[in-house]
């Protein structure tokens, strides 16, 4: 959670001074790089568990009854 944070804050920094270093616009910076932050990271998740369901499929043992059927 704290690596989450610290992206969104890297992130909203950037924001910041490639908008010109304004004041009073805290807020939107910050809501603007939660939002990329969080999409991105959805979408790596999306892209991990994809990878894990079909790595697991491969390595799942088969059946007895399987096995049996391909004998």
């Amino acid at each position: 959670m704290q690596n989450l944070e610290q992206a969104i804050r890297e992130r909203a920094y950037h924001l910041w001074v490639a908008a010109g270093q304004p004041d009073g616009d805290a807020d939107h910076h910050w809501l603007t790089a939660q939002r990329e932050v969080l999409s991105l990271a959805s979408g790596a998740h999306a892209v991990d568990a994809a990878q894990g369901k079909s790595a697991n499929k491969a390595r799942a043992p088969r059946s007895t009854k399987a096995r049996r059927a391909a004998a």
